[in-house]
């Protein structure tokens, strides 16, 4: 079979359908898709909330609990404790199907009448403000994580302890404000680095330790701004950072960020693969066009799966041994065959259309079921009877499609209309990789809502702030302090402050949100462009990377590097690009 080249139906733009994918789609008896990749990206991610926590009535006692959704998501949320036990049955919502109706119809009334669970979250202790999150312990706002101990405000991780303010890192322990940061230890400030002890404020730099300012250093020590210095010099070069202070913090992280762009990056970002396209992949083979993915193989236009994924297109958020996977969106630990489901974990096998299923098998179209087997909306039938029930409701979902409210069509192999979703556009995480405007979403008509957030009265403003830690008084921890940059009110917690005490750190003077915020800054976003290596032969094309190597091999001395890639750093951007020849000959 050829490559066919179709238009998507929501942008209208055409993309194409590769023989692999039509092999793909024939294994998994599936028809081929009617919106492009990054539509169908955007349609999953339309229910996934990855670093909020809001707060919602529970179904069962009236109370406001912590909840993944809004207070005004059209759904019943139940407190965890009380979805799991015995004193409800998500098989008292059981039905007929009714083939009078559109599937997609029917199956929204059962979405809003099942109680769904209020965050989704496994064995955590002491870590009741986290969420998307799976063996927390003393955790403070920590969300779509695995394993952590007394770490706060960290964010697409594994397996860290004492961590603080990080985005997407993993084997850590006392890193701070850096994104992309494995295997380091006292990694500060850091930026896509490995295995690195006492660094501040580099980037791509592996096996490095005692080193500021750098990047693309390679097993060095006692290096700034990629200089050599002996220990003694280093040692007494970092106190006139005076790092203690917001002052020399900020100079210093402006001199870094400044040096960093005078020097090439990779056009990807990953190691140890073989036939890979996307942007932040590791260890993984035969994965095209993904992005974050750990440990993958035959995978394609999938997002966020790490800890091993096999043969799955279009799988989002998870992963954990995971395999034939298709449009399917936080869905993990040891699961299988699962087309078109949303939250359903662990060991879930050979279902479709399922939300808030666990540890089951062969459902269709069923909402919060648990140990359970042959259910069609959240019906009891035998085998045979379900063998032969689920075809039919197949064909008459192509038969009866659904409509959505921007003239969608939703046959069978559609994963969920966005309208579906509990979360508005804006409050999902399509927003923080896809950004809408308000004018835009709602032009595709997507839901947008103006959430009203707890506000706290404002005690202090972030410019009163001691410069230096050491004149910082315990009394810090009463203060309302106005974030200086979206004046809404945060808090230092206790475990907070004995941080930047520990390690002498000025206190923060933005919030959370904002300092998260400025760490996406630094991830690349999904999209892939075509563009050419920036070696212009003895300097980058922009001029301001002199190089250090003469003999790049892929052209001749002092000719421009012809080689061509796709890469998620766009045309526009101010960073220096150069192809895996090319940096490889550069990194120091």
């Amino acid at each position: 079979m050829s490559t066919e080249t179709r238009q998507c139906q929501n942008c209208k733009q055409n993309f194409s359908i590769e023989p692999e994918d039509f092999e793909f789609y024939e294994m998994m008896q599936v028809p081929p898709p009617t919106f492009c990749p990054q539509c169908r990206f955007q349609r999953r991610f339309s229910f996934y909330n990855q670093f909020q926590l809001f707060r919602k009535e529970d179904a069962h006692t009236g109370n406001e609990i912590f909840s993944t959704f809004p207070a005004q998501a059209p759904i019943k949320i139940y407190e965890n404790e009380y979805w799991y036990s015995d004193s409800w049955d998500p098989m008292s919502y059981g039905r007929d199907y009714d083939f009078s109706r559109p599937f997609f119809e029917q199956y929204r009334n059962l979405m809003r009448e099942v109680p769904w669970l209020s965050r989704s979250i496994q064995r955590l202790v002491n870590s009741d403000y986290c969420n998307q999150a799976s063996d927390l312990k003393n955790s403070y706002l920590c969300f779509n994580g695995d394993s952590g101990e007394e770490c706060q405000y960290c964010i697409s991780f594994n397996r860290l302890k004492n961590c603080m303010d990080l985005y997407q890192a993993s084997d850590n322990e006392l890193c701070y404000g850096g994104f992309s940061i494995a295997e380091s230890y006292r990694d500060f400030f850091g930026c896509a680095n490995v295995g690195c002890q006492n660094t501040w404020f580099s980037r791509n730099c592996i096996d490095c330790a005692d080193c500021f300012g750098c990047i693309n250093l390679r097993h060095k020590k006692y290096h700034i701004f990629n200089q050599p210095y002996t220990k003694y010099e280093y040692q007494k070069k970092i106190k006139e950072f005076a790092l203690h202070t917001d002052t020399g913090l900020q100079s210093a992280k402006q001199a870094a960020h400044e040096f960093w762009l005078r020097n090439p990056l990779r056009y990807m970002s990953g190691a140890l693969n073989e036939q890979v396209t996307g942007e932040y992949i590791w260890e993984s083979k035969n994965v095209k066009n993904s992005y974050q993915i750990v440990k993958g193989e035959n995978v394609r236009y999938s997002v966020n799966a790490v800890e091993g994924v096999k043969d799955s297109w279009d799988y989002s958020n998870w992963g954990g041994g995971s395999e034939l996977m298709y449009e399917a969106a936080v869905c993990g630990e040891k699961c299988s065959g699962l087309k078109f489901c949303l939250d359903c974990w662990p060991n879930m096998t050979d279902s479709e259309y399922c939300v808030n299923c666990h540890s089951s098998s062969n459902l269709f179209a069923c909402v919060g079921l648990r140990s359970k087997q042959y259910c069609i909306f959240n019906k009891q039938y035998s085998k045979e009877e379900y063998e032969e029930l689920v075809p039919k409701i197949k064909a008459h979902m192509n038969e009866t499609p659904y409509t959505d409210v921007g003239g969608r069509v939703y046959k069978y192999g559609e994963f969920f209309p966005a309208e579906f979703s509990p979360l508005a556009y804006n409050e999902s995480a399509s927003q923080s990789y896809l950004p809408l405007s308000r004018e835009q979403a709602e032009a595709q008509s997507l839901l947008w809502r103006d959430t009203p957030k707890k506000e706290f009265q404002v005690t202090m403003q972030a410019t009163d702030l001691p410069d230096a830690i050491a004149d910082v008084q315990d009394s810090i921890l009463k203060e309302a302090i106005a974030c200086g940059e979206c004046k809404r009110a945060y808090r230092i917690i206790p475990k907070e402050l004995e941080f930047y005490r520990r390690f002498e750190l000025p206190l923060p003077r933005r919030c959370a949100d904002c300092r998260r915020n400025e760490r996406l800054q630094f991830r690349n976003p999904v999209k892939q462009y075509e563009r050419q290596c920036q070696c212009a032969g003895e300097k980058s094309s922009n001029g301001a990377y002199q190089n250090q190597n003469k003999d790049h091999r892929v052209h001749n001395p002092g000719e421009p590097c012809p080689n061509e890639f796709q890469t998620s750093y766009a045309p526009d951007r101010e960073e220096i690009v150069y192809c895996e020849s090319c940096y490889q000959q550069e990194v120091i």
